[in-house]
């Protein structure tokens, strides 16, 4: 099937801006922007993140399946390796851990008035890409490679169509958030 995919349409970019937007909103709205809500997650007490971001996994990966069967969207994979989701994951977990927002949540809480979100958040990313683009040269011929595992795909890997595969994660995540939200009562 020929791709209907134009990568350099301002168009493509314009939709990515008004979502990125409205995913800020919808974060706001499920108040996984405000601080004690993401410090009851790290502290197991609140589970409002892992239900949001749950809902929002599902809602992409199935909206994303659709969108490739449609022929709207074509997938890239990326070769990935244990040293670069360690890396990837140090870095995060430790903005998330010393300022208590991750990228998504920072913004989300930007746009709602927080002054450590704009200050410590943007700042720190700003800072973290920085010293990663310093450190990328090394970094790449020791680190990053080491472990690799290729650009397979959990449906590559399960042998089964990728829609099927979104639609049995999907009901797993569905019926974890389910327990959760059972439990939470």
């Amino acid at each position: 099937m020929p791709s209907r995919v134009n990568h350099t349409a301002p168009s493509q970019l314009a939709l990515g801006l008004v979502l990125g937007f409205f995913f800020g909103f919808l974060l706001q709205r499920g108040g996984v922007t405000y601080y004690d809500v993401i410090l009851g997650q790290l502290l197991l007490e609140d589970w409002t993140v892992l239900k949001v971001m749950g809902s929002a996994i599902i809602t992409g990966m199935l909206g994303v399946q659709v969108m490739r069967q449609l022929g709207w969207v074509e997938l890239h994979p990326k070769p990935g390796s244990l040293g670069s989701t360690v890396a990837g994951g140090l870095i995060f977990g430790v903005g998330f851990g010393l300022l208590g927002y991750c990228p998504g949540t920072a913004l989300g809480a930007v746009g709602h008035g927080a002054l450590n979100a704009l200050v410590a958040g943007v700042g720190g990313m700003l800072l973290g890409a920085g010293l990663y683009s310093v450190l990328y040269p090394r970094l790449r011929e020791s680190v990053l490679p080491k472990g690799g595992f290729g650009a397979v795909t959990l449906p590559e890997l399960l042998g089964i169509h990728p829609l099927l595969c979104s639609v049995i994660v999907s009901a797993i995540l569905a019926a974890g958030l389910g327990l959760l939200e059972y439990l939470d009562y």
